[in-house]
């Protein structure tokens, strides 16, 4: 009886002994294998994101910052992811230079965090033709001549949208990019009109050199088909332009791009004012019709964003530039804007009378989804 319980009593403790050291290999696996797990995971994620990304279009916007536009640049592109409403994959490439390379890349560092699968950036240094680079650089506002090197400088990009920074997205960038898909074989860029009027128009009372049709071209937003553009061999046109015109011109790079068309005016696609809508359009007068379709890209040029001459545009950008990414954009944006919009300065101003084409798209995305 002793022998069999004592037998028993090994066989117990044998068990339990062989459990112990199950369970302690279990464990060290566990640790041992842990790191590999969380790496795969990783990567699974990261080929999901970059799947994802794929299988959309990529929306490249271009721009120019130099001088103290770093935060007009960040502005820009908050107003354009803040009315990415179909969450379409944009990459924002910057030609900068130090020290707003810093100062911008931080801040699109975070929001990139934060909006990881709707758009990505990158930050170039600027780049001009080495014989004359302080010359093109210097021409009109510092840098802004980089914008006609951008054929052979994205030479992996097909097609883009530049904006000036002094630009802000009132609607989703696909609008704007339809009319890629107009042009017809031979048209290479899309340009909006400089004027809708000739008693006030700058090039058919001022100008000393070609322009594009009646009134010119407004450079500050444009379609470029970068692809096309290369075939074409842009940039060979560009230099015989400035070098026979440099000392006619007054408004740099857009009077080269205004000479080049006024030449080759098959190359060119006109888009409607209301995708490059400025405080000359209804500082005198309303002169462009925005009221059906609404106004998609607002243009404060020689500083309007930043001036209380005509209040709407300066309310227009304290808004997006008070706007935090991710926050409620029906309460956060668009209920603000709406009061700052109603306020007298800008009821009794000339521009005033457009608030409503302002909110348009504003209203049907954002009022909807709250």
């Amino acid at each position: 009886m002793y022998l069999c319980s004592n037998i028993r009593n090994k066989m117990r403790h044998f068990h339990m002994c062989f459990l112990s050291c199950v369970a302690l290999t279990t464990i060290l696996y566990i640790f041992h294998e842990r790191p590999n797990w969380d790496h795969a995971a990783s990567a699974q994620s990261d080929t999901e994101t970059n799947e994802m990304r794929h299988k959309k279009n990529t929306f490249h916007i271009v721009a120019v910052a130099c001088g103290q536009r770093a935060q007009e640049t960040l502005v820009m592109i908050k107003s354009a992811l803040l009315y990415n409403y179909y969450q379409e994959y944009i990459k924002f490439i910057i030609f900068t230079e130090a020290p707003l390379t810093d100062i911008i890349s931080e801040k699109l560092t975070d929001w990139r965090d934060t909006l990881s699968q709707q758009f990505d950036f990158e930050l170039l240094s600027l780049k001009f033709p080495n014989q004359s680079a302080k010359e093109w650089k210097n021409l009109f506002k510092p840098c802004a001549a980089q914008r006609l090197f951008l054929p052979s400088l994205l030479k992996d990009v097909d097609s883009l949208l530049y904006v000036d920074t002094d630009i802000l997205f009132l609607s989703p960038i696909t609008d704007i990019w339809k009319y890629f898909g107009k042009f017809n074989e031979t048209q290479i860029a899309a340009l909006a009109p400089e004027h809708e009027n000739e008693n006030i128009g700058w090039y058919n009372r001022f100008a000393r050199h070609p322009f594009y049709g009646r009134l010119g071209v407004n450079s500050g937003v444009m379609l470029m088909n970068l692809t096309r553009m290369r075939q074409f061999n842009w940039e060979q046109h560009v230099f015989p332009i400035y070098k026979e015109f440099k000392l006619r011109i007054t408004w740099g790079d857009q009077d080269i791009i205004n000479i080049l068309f006024y030449y080759h005016p098959d190359k060119l696609y006109i888009i409607p004012c209301e995708y490059n809508y400025r405080p000359d359009h209804c500082m005198y007068m309303s002169i462009c019709n925005s009221s059906r379709s609404g106004i998609k890209l607002i243009h404060g040029n020689r500083g309007y964003f930043h001036s209380d001459k005509q209040p709407l545009f300066k309310t227009i950008y304290s808004a997006i530039e008070s706007y935090q990414l991710s926050s409620n954009v029906y309460n956060d944006f668009l209920l603000p804007l709406r009061a700052a919009l109603n306020a007298q300065s800008v009821n009794e101003s000339s521009c005033g009378k457009v608030s409503g084409d302002i909110l348009l798209v504003a209203n049907s995305l954002f009022s909807s989804s709250y």
